[in-house]
């Protein structure tokens, strides 16, 4: 899946050093509901045990061929929210240099066309901290709307005691 200036695709262990790059930044991952990086190690065993699920891409942005970010969708299963199985939830995050610049709302596009046209998907769920409204902002640009729900994510690593707002998209 691309874009004119980004591609999605698996992750790669040897994406390692750049995944540790961004995500050992202490302002990426606890907007996302993770912890920062701490290692290396850390992040090649990210890739192998979360990123190599079905429905994780890395963000890689085809000027530098570098990966910049995560996208992907949860099925019901792995959800932060009780949702039904031909539903599902989706998330992303961004390094912090690329922030502001669209690349966020490009890819959640490319993961929405997937779950509703290859996955068959009826509704995509999405939740953001209301510290970074900026997520919500994404959301909204991609055609979700604010159900005016909240909610917690106890499964969440960072933020588990933190609530988030619950974005919605139906398949037309």
């Amino acid at each position: 899946m691309e874009t004119d200036r980004i591609i999605l695709r698996p992750w790669l262990e040897e994406d390692a050093p750049a995944l540790f790059k961004y995500a050992s930044d202490p302002e990426v991952g606890p907007r996302a509901g993770w912890p920062p990086h701490r290692s290396l190690d850390e992040s090649r065993e990210v890739i192998r045990t979360v990123f190599s699920g079905e429905g994780m891409w890395a963000v890689v942005l085809k000027e530098t061929g570098e990966p910049i970010g995560c996208a992907g969708y949860l099925p019901a299963s792995l959800s932060n929210l009780e949702i039904s199985e031909d539903q599902c939830e989706v998330g992303y995050w961004i390094a912090r240099p690329y922030w502001g610049r669209g690349i966020c709302t490009e890819a959640l596009r490319l993961i929405v066309r997937y779950c509703f046209e290859e996955k068959g998907f009826s509704v995509l769920w999405g939740d953001y901290f209301p510290e970074n409204p900026a997520s919500g902002r994404v959301m909204e640009k991609c055609g979700f709307s604010d159900t005016g729900l909240t909610t917690m994510c106890p499964n969440l690593e960072v933020g588990s005691d933190r609530p988030v707002h619950v974005m919605r998209l139906d398949r037309e």
